[in-house]
């Protein structure tokens, strides 16, 4: 008997226009459980909800309040290693620097 080396999915970047998008793609794709709670790993699958991405900002050392607002890039974000849901195709993207990567 010889062993299969199995190769893992490749991570996909996906970019929702909004959470309520974001949120109605990962209920269609059963990655929610019955308290709406996201399903991050299964044999098949691993999910890494980022949701909204800012940059930057500046803040007060001593109360942390905002100096600076940091700039919001738009949509709402999640990583995905598994086969891909029916339909996700077209928020996939392909960041030049991701925000969070799989290590």
């Amino acid at each position: 008997m010889t062993e299969e080396t199995l190769t893992p999915p490749t991570p996909t970047f996906f970019r929702f226009p909004d959470e309520a998008t974001g949120m109605a793609a990962l209920e269609a794709a059963a990655l929610l459980n019955e308290d709406g709670e996201f399903i991050t790993a299964s044999h098949e699958h691993s999910l890494d909800v980022i949701g909204v991405i800012t940059r930057g900002g500046e803040y007060d050392p001593e109360t942390g309040d905002v100096i600076t607002p940091p700039t919001v890039l738009s949509g709402w974000h999640l990583n995905y290693q598994g086969p891909l849901p029916e339909g996700w195709e077209q928020y996939a993207v392909t960041p030049a620097n991701p925000v969070r990567v799989w290590a």
